[in-house]
């Protein structure tokens, strides 16, 4: 996919940040846009569909958490990066639970923005792929190819995160991964994430698919390795 079919979104209130984003983003050949509060972004997307919004954590209206938590419940495949000016890492934990698939600091490299931007680009299914088969373990579900989960034919909403993080469990349900590979398979190579960064994702996917997250099923930590998909595909 082109750096041109990628269309993103900046939505933050204050002038200097969007100026400054859009300034050095511009050379990457993405297409931009600006929003200075959480309503007209989300009316902006309700018009053109975008492929990634950057929100700003303290954006005008509702917030970032809401507007984060908005924008997925709008489109649940969207790219959503968090920017975070000041507050704390706590702030970032917020927008992390509320649907964004990663958060970034100001003032952070532009080169790493992009190279996270390109990840997300990456994660997007091509429309030649072939057809995958859906995966079932107990009460689960996940389709591949409609990137949808359901837990006893309910639909779960997952971000795009989490959705890799499961779906690479399962491909590779009964074996040890480790966490590398599982922040690599999520976060692409390049990425900066950790152990701990790991840890909230399988958290947030154990409240959501397990009948008891505290004894967990499916998801099985591997003591000094990392998880493991434990219930057998049927």
């Amino acid at each position: 996919m082109s750096p041109e079919s990628l269309a993103v979104l900046i939505a933050a209130g204050d002038p200097g940040l969007r100026q400054h984003i859009h300034n050095s983003l511009s050379a990457t050949g993405f297409s931009l846009a600006e929003a200075p509060d959480t309503q007209e972004a989300l009316d902006m997307f309700s018009v053109q569909p975008y492929d990634l919004v950057l929100v700003d954590l303290n954006i005008p209206a509702h917030g970032g958490a809401e507007a984060c938590r908005r924008f997925r419940a709008l489109s649940p495949g969207l790219g959503i990066i968090g920017v975070r000016v000041g507050g704390t890492p706590e702030d970032e934990l917020r927008v992390l639970e509320a649907g964004a698939d990663d958060c970034v600091a100001v003032p952070f490299r532009y080169r790493e923005i992009v190279a996270r931007m390109a990840v997300l680009r990456r994660r997007r299914p091509s429309p030649s792929a072939p057809r995958s088969s859906v995966m079932r373990a107990g009460k689960l579900e996940l389709d591949l190819r409609r990137r949808m989960v359901s837990r006893r034919g309910n639909a779960i909403h997952l971000s795009p995160g989490e959705f890799a993080l499961l779906a690479v469990l399962m491909t590779n349900a009964g074996s040890a991964l480790t966490h590398q590979k599982l922040v690599w398979a999520a976060w692409g190579t390049n990425t900066c994430h950790n152990r701990a960064y790991l840890r909230t994702y399988i958290k947030s996917l154990r409240q959501k698919i397990e009948d008891d997250p505290a004894n967990p099923q499916y998801i099985v930590t591997q003591p000094w390795v990392g998880y493991c998909f434990a219930s057998p595909l049927v």
